[in-house]
């Protein structure tokens, strides 16, 4: 089920927020209960068999969780050890197996004589997200961060909350662990769920699904020319990160409306200064999870220089390896680690705080991230090589961008662009620092119901067009 869909924003929503509200707030039990429930009928909507694969995994790392406890509280490091060690295990085989086989499976065909038949089976959606929350879970247990959950349906809920469940944010479990016992729903935390929910919805359907058709007409060119190309890769930078901005603004508005507060998973990446910079501001909870979880444990940045290097393209290779099975996302991973080297070795750090010169590290950012975009983007190493060579180099032709920049596209391209940089967490600081706080807030407020209406319209106009990271 797609949060911007007809079936999600008027059944499934208003009737999980009616029964929810109609819970007396002293039963909580029961709020989670129905929480768990319509959880996992919205998951069931999308994915009928898989839905068993998620609840399977959440039974076993519950069962693991409970004997790598019970073996900490009676001293035994060793069983300790084994039983985190096979969780790990257990959990990226699930992981491995779903998302990974059929693609080695191919490579193998491809560059050997054996012709194995490759599995037939789709990718269960938002097993990468799930996977890692759960791995995050059972880790902390061991590092004996967390407790284990002795309730089976909390772990549940915490594992299946359908804000975040298919494509985040990561939540770790103790961001929300005390949350699973002890929460209110305010007016005022309803009201800005909705706003919230409404802006990010707005974001995926006005913005993000506008600039996609620009991206997908220049990716799918027979032949590109120069200005399409670069059209296509400023296209495809507003449409992934409004398409996945807005989901993470969906997610958190959902999860206020019953009660839940969750992280913030983007902070205008597109303002960093440096690449360093910018995965701070990017898909944050992700990068915290592999900084927490692989990182850390690697030896991050105390064993030396080299081993420092080693480490953060470890780090960058599996970023770009979660996103999928293809060599382009692992060079598009390998692209941001050279990118975080260089940054190192020339010590570009140092240049951020002075003025003058952040706008040329904003525009250096910039293009750097764009080009790493056409690799993430393409379907292929050659194919992304060869729309790097049309950006690069001068193939004229203007024609097919004419027909493709509307008077409203190109309104609605440069309106993504000017709401990717921070200009409204400024106008809120100088609202707040004139004394007009109050009246700013109730201008947001009231823009939601035009917004909607135009969601509306949209939704009622448009084909079914999911969310890019369902397909992570």
């Amino acid at each position: 089920m797609v949060f911007s869909s007809a079936v999600f924003l008027f059944l499934f929503l208003p009737a999980v927020w009616i029964l929810h509200a109609l819970i007396p707030a002293k039963y909580l039990r029961a709020r989670n209960v129905l929480l768990g429930i319509a959880s996992i009928l919205f998951y069931a909507y999308g994915e009928p068999i898989y839905i068993l694969l998620m609840l399977g995994s959440v039974l076993i790392n519950y069962a693991a969780a409970r004997l790598i406890s019970s073996a900490a509280e009676k001293g035994s490091v060793s069983r300790k050890k084994a039983f985190t060690v096979l969780a790990v295990i257990v959990n990226l085989a699930i992981l491995g197996f779903f998302k990974y086989v059929p693609w080695l499976v191919s490579l193998i065909n491809a560059h050997t004589p054996l012709s194995l038949p490759v599995p037939g089976f789709t990718m269960p959606i938002g097993i990468s997200f799930y996977t890692f929350q759960i791995l995050s879970y059972v880790l902390d247990v061991s590092k004996g961060t967390a407790d284990a959950q002795k309730n089976f349906f909390n772990l549940l809920l915490y594992i299946s909350f359908f804000p975040q469940l298919i494509a985040g944010p990561i939540v770790t479990y103790n961001e929300i662990r005390e949350q699973l016992t002890c929460r209110e729903v305010t007016a005022e935390k309803t009201a800005r769920g909705i706003k919230r929910f409404l802006f990010g919805l707005s974001k995926k359907l006005l913005i993000s699904n506008t600039a996609a058709v620009i991206a997908d007409a220049a990716f799918g060119a027979a032949a590109l020319t120069t200005s399409l190309a670069w059209a296509g890769a400023v296209g495809y930078c507003i449409q992934i990160y409004f398409d996945f901005s807005g989901y993470s603004d969906m997610a958190v508005g959902l999860a206020s409306l019953f009660g839940f507060r969750i992280g913030e998973n983007f902070n205008y990446p597109y303002s960093a200064v440096s690449i360093r910079d910018f995965w701070k501001r990017w898909h944050i909870s992700l990068t915290s999870w592999f900084r927490t979880y692989v990182y850390f444990p690697l030896g991050g940045n105390r064993k030396g220089g080299a081993r420092t290097v080693l480490n953060r393209y470890i780090v960058f290779f599996l970023t770009g390896f979660w996103h999928g099975a293809n060599f382009t996302y692992i060079l598009w991973g390998l692209w941001h680690g050279t990118l975080m080297m260089f940054e190192r070795v020339t010590n570009l750090g140092r240049l951020e705080e002075k003025k003058p010169l952040r706008p040329l590290l904003r525009l250096y950012t910039l293009l750097c991230v764009a080009v790493g975009f056409v690799m993430f983007r393409a379907p292929s190493l050659s194919a992304g090589f060869s729309y790097l060579g049309a950006m690069f180099s001068s193939r004229p032709g203007i024609s097919e961008l004419g027909a493709l920049l509307t008077p409203y596209a190109a309104a609605v391209m440069l309106t993504g662009i000017v709401l990717s940089m921070p200009l409204l967490p400024k106008i809120r600081a100088c609202a707040a620092a004139s004394g007009h706080a109050l009246a700013w807030d109730r201008a947001e407020y009231v823009l939601c119901a035009p917004l909607f209406a135009l969601c509306v319209m949209t939704l009622a106009s448009s084909s079914f067009n999911p969310f890019i990271y369902y397909i992570f």
